[in-house]
């Protein structure tokens, strides 16, 4: 079959691959019918993320339809047309049955990675190297998808295939960072980063009962479009001094919740991180600031991926300000049924964010729009 491989830092092409088998009973095979960009791929795509090889698959938000099902299949057949959520949970652990599916004890089949990464196993993600399970991603014509029963869900017609394949992350991912926020009737709320994710979470906050909510982002038409399609204020971060209008528009306390959904950059030289063995420290320029600028006893959430160390982060003002901090990968196994209703009842619109429909052939020029922000880009959408 044909896949979107990485072939090296920068680089990227569209190569012949094996077909994906089952492997396992619970397993089955999707043919993908939408497959999204997303900012989690694009550490990935520089050369950053260690485990990387050349001619692995990316790709993890997609949606597609089942030709092949293993054994113990129960909720799924041929024909079905479904959204597969980015992590890959088991649905039986511990973690998995208080509702933590991205801390899974099972869902990656290389944990020793992820132990020595991060301390403790967690949950797998499609399209990422061996510390998340080394699952081939979701560019490409086929996809395996393990624990099929607890990852894929059935899309409801007549939902269409643009709005539905962002149940996959994005709409779980800033639905979890609205309830990760405690976001309550009345909150002021302030979102770093218009991408589809920001987006996505100025929306939930504004369904949860949110009397405001502030987006701050650089990009014109990003910022338009959290006005138009989530009914934000936005705010140019190069042209306004960020902490002191969100102090002027929360009555001088600062945010009541501040979601962070922008990522990292990559550090220049090397930092203490680097020099304890951390690899490449990370800047959480965005974190620092929502840190800064929440109100005392407020909530800041970390959405945006971060897979290290980082250096300079605001401790002290954490501790003095008595802030609660919360950090996830997206529990989307909680959230999609839901989100998938609320899509087809129209509460919830996503496929304004598709701003660029490919070929799979052209996903290095997809990426490189979406990598840049060129013409507008805010996903690309690709069609196997």
């Amino acid at each position: 079959m044909r896949a979107l491989c990485w072939e090296g830092a920068g680089e990227l092409a569209v190569r012949q691959v094996p077909d994906p088998e089952l492997r396992n009973a619970g397993d089955i095979i999707v043919r993908v019918r939408r497959s999204a960009t997303c900012g989690a791929d694009l550490p990935l795509l520089s050369g950053r993320t260690p485990f990387l090889a050349a001619g692995d698959v990316l790709g993890h938000e997609f949606l597609g339809e089942v030709v092949e099902v293993g054994a113990e299949v129960r909720g799924h057949r041929p024909g079905d047309r479904v959204v597969v959520c980015a992590a890959v949970a088991c649905g039986s652990c511990w973690y998995c049955r208080q509702g933590l599916y991205a801390s899974c004890d099972n869902g990656s089949p290389t944990a020793a990675r992820a132990e020595a990464a991060w301390g403790q196993p967690t949950g797998g993600c499609f399209g990422h190297p061996a510390a998340l399970g080394g699952f081939a991603g979701s560019h490409a014509e086929y996809a395996r998808v393990p624990y099929a029963d607890t990852g894929a869900f059935r899309v409801p017609e007549p939902l269409s295939d643009d709005r539905a394949v962002f149940a996959s992350d994005a709409a779980p991912s800033g639905w979890m960072g609205a309830e990760l926020g405690g976001v309550r009737p009345g909150d002021v709320v302030a979102v770093w980063g218009a991408g589809a994710v920001g987006q996505l979470t100025a929306q939930a906050a504004r369904l949860r009962g949110a009397d405001r909510v502030i987006v701050i982002d650089r990009h014109p038409e990003r910022l338009g479009m959290a006005e138009r399609h989530a009914g934000a204020e936005t705010l140019h971060f190069e042209h306004t001094d960020v902490p002191a209008e969100l102090r002027e528009r929360s009555g001088g306390r600062g945010p009541d919740v501040c979601v962070e959904a922008v990522g990292t950059d990559a550090a220049a030289g090397r930092s203490l991180a680097d020099r304890f063995g951390a690899g490449r420290a990370e800047r959480p320029i965005a974190v620092r600031e929502a840190v800064y600028t929440c109100r005392k006893g407020g909530t800041v959430v970390v959405l945006g991926t971060f897979a290290g160390f980082v250096d300079t982060f605001p401790l002290g003002a954490i501790m003095q300000k008595g802030l609660t901090v919360h950090g996830a990968r997206q529990h989307g196994q909680r959230y999609i049924p839901r989100l998938l209703n609320m899509m087809a009842r129209d509460q919830l619109a996503t496929e304004h964010l598709a701003t660029h429909r490919l070929p799979l052939e052209q996903g290095a020029g997809g990426y490189a729009l979406f990598r840049d922000r060129a013409d507008g880009c805010v996903r690309t959408v690709f069609t196997p």
